[in-house]
């Protein structure tokens, strides 16, 4: 029976163990399609370091390895959780390897694209980078709502309302996406607030 929240829908831990997103209501998100070996790969450093900034507030980065954009997340879910945590020290929680784009793709981004089909950009010549770099590469390109490529973010607020989407060139630590999940966390209680 297919989920009718994004809270219900079937996933599973790194580990292979079954989980939906209930236990992650009443947080701010950012769930973001991962890969090893892409040029964006580094990202997984600001990544760890918004999520570790934010944790304690609600926050939390949610990390879906997916080999769908020129084969750079070919290894087993054991490899990518030993390179996560062997290079990028990255704690946060990750999940099975999936598909997030084309005919196949899971539910949980059929979710997403359907509900933000279009991703705010750094660079409006992105796609167009993206597009001759797979011409080069005899790959295809993806009409949207699919992703752009890998490290694309969504950001769900606590109620599993999927309030905004940011293209792969857009990092992190940039301050519209800092400013995009202060305004969905609750307020600090009697402190300044945190810095990234």
């Amino acid at each position: 029976m297919p989920a009718t929240t994004l809270f219900d829908v079937s996933l599973a831990r790194i580990s292979g163990e079954p989980v939906t997103l209930q236990e992650y209501k009443g947080k701010v998100l950012l769930i973001v399609n991962v890969a090893s070996k892409c040029g964006l790969t580094g990202q997984y450093e600001n990544l760890e370091k918004l999520y570790n900034t934010y944790k304690h507030r609600g926050f939390s980065v949610l990390g879906f390895p997916a080999n769908d954009f020129a084969g750079q997340e070919p290894g087993s879910n054991q490899e990518i959780q030993k390179f996560c945590t062997d290079t990028y020290s990255a704690s946060f929680p990750m999940f099975e390897k999936i598909v997030a784009t084309g005919p196949e793709k899971h539910e949980l981004y059929q979710f997403l694209t359907a509900i933000q089909p279009v991703a705010q950009v750094n660079d409006p010549g992105f796609r167009t980078q993206l597009d001759g770099f797979l011409s080069k590469n005899g790959g295809k390109t993806n009409p949207l709502p699919d992703l752009l490529w890998n490290f694309e973010k969504f950001l769900i607020d606590p109620q599993g309302r999927v309030v905004a989407r940011f293209a792969p060139d857009m990092l992190p630590d940039d301050p519209r996406v800092i400013r995009a999940i202060e305004a969905i966390l609750p307020p600090l209680q009697g402190g300044a607030p945190a810095s990234i």
